[in-house]
Formats: structure tokens, sequence, C-alpha cells
């Protein structure tokens, strides 16, 4: 594992080792038990202060990536990634079935808004019509996983959000307007640094990856039905695309 920093790089030396340290959590840093040498021997690995490596640890173990235990050191949490599948019919609750106890949506906070241009483009509708925005949290077993922002068109979906609370699922929401059964049209993956918004949401510490997909749903008879634009954390999750 290359130990050089980027100094003065614009990326804080604490972020650069937390990644670094996620690196090394295959063996190349980490004992067979998943424990890592302890501080001092790693501030002596990277050229910095106790202080700096302790930053460091303390994001990975917020973000669940390591464990403190008293009086034994920091260890690797070990937790397997999810996998998420994207395929034609591509759901958040059948996607995770048989790899968590329970998974849940939750609504984080709705509008009704003029259109911008991508949304109208996805949707094909003429930019400025009214869309619903649902903005919505994906856990699995009380974890956090998905952020994601949906838009519907107002003029069909109008009330989507309450009937989202209700069920907790777009799946079972949709069912309500007549839309038994819908497709995945098209889907682009992204990787970005976290937002602000998914720090406090998916519970991350800054500079942490995620990955971002950018999707559309269709009808059977192909008219797209919904945008959505959905925030993973990288080191829970797995994307697995299916034909």
């Amino acid at each position: 594992m290359n130990a050089r920093l980027q100094r003065g790089s614009g990326i804080a030396l604490w972020r650069q080792i937390a990644d670094r340290i996620r690196a090394g959590l295959d063996g190349s840093l980490a004992d067979e038990n998943g424990r890592l040498p302890p501080e001092i021997e790693l501030a002596a690995r990277f050229s910095v202060n106790r202080h700096t490596v302790r930053a460091a640890i303390s994001a990975l173990v917020h973000e669940g990536v390591l464990e403190t235990r008293q009086g034994s050191g920091t260890f690797a949490t070990r937790k397997k990634r999810l996998r998420y599948p994207i395929s034609t019919r591509t759901r958040f609750t059948a996607g995770l079935e048989g790899q968590v106890q329970k998974r849940d949506s939750r609504l984080l906070e709705h509008g009704t808004e003029a259109s911008p241009p991508h949304v109208a483009k996805a949707l094909k509708i003429e930019i400025g019509s009214m869309v619903v925005r649902l903005e919505t949290l994906g856990l699995a077993d009380g974890t956090p996983i998905t952020r994601a922002t949906s838009w519907f068109c107002a003029k069909r979906f109008d009330g989507i959000a309450g009937i989202f609370e209700k069920h907790h699922s777009v799946t079972a929401a949709l069912r309500e307007f007549g839309v038994d059964d819908y497709l995945r049209d098209s889907t682009a993956i992204e990787a970005h640094h976290a937002t602000d918004d998914d720090m406090r949401d998916l519970r991350l510490s800054p500079g942490a990856i995620v990955f971002l997909t950018k999707a559309v749903n269709i009808s059977p008879d192909g008219s797209p039905i919904q945008y959505s634009e959905t925030h993973f954390a990288a080191d829970r999750v797995e994307l697995v695309v299916n034909r």
C-alpha cells in the first residue's frame, strides 16, 4: 500500500488516510482478524501526527467501516456489501430480498414544483410542467443504504406523496394510480463524493464516495412514469447490472 500522501492537494490528510485504510482492509493493512496497527504505527507509516490518524479512524467508525473495541484495538467490521441488482424490474425491497431481515423506505420530504429541463426531458413533458418530487430514504436492517429523489407528473400522480407514506413503497403507491407494473427504461451510473444531504441522511463522513444512479421507469406501453436520482453508500452496496 502506497503510504505517500498528496499534501497541498486540497484533500484533507485525514481523508486521504481514511481512504488508504479503507483500501488496506483486504489484508494489506489489517491482520487476519481484521485488526489495524496501533495509531502510533499508522502515524509513522503516513508521516502524520496521531490526531490526524485518529480523525481518519473516527470517520470510518462513523461510516460503519471500522469499530473500536476497548482494550483490544480497532477492527474492520467485515460487513458484506449488499448486492443491489439493476435490471428491467428494479425494486428496492425485492432487490434486497434474502440479504437482510428488514427493508424499509421513508419519506424525508416532498413538494410540487415546476419541472426543470432534465426532469421534463426524462418524463417527456413540457419544461415547467408541474411535477411531484419525493425525497426518500431506503434502509436495510435499520442502516441507511439509499437516498433518492424521484419526480412524477403531477397531473397524473397528484397525491402520490401521501400514498407513499401509507405504504412506504413507490411500487405500492403507483399501483393505486393503476400502474400495476413498470419497467426500467434506462440507468446511468456515476460516482461522486457525498453531498451534505448524503452525509446527514446516509451517516457518511466528508469525502465518502457514493454511487449515483439516474433512472427512468416506464409503464408497459412505454410512457415514462418516474425519473429518479439515487445516491447509494458505496461502502454498503454493490450495484449489479443484469440484463
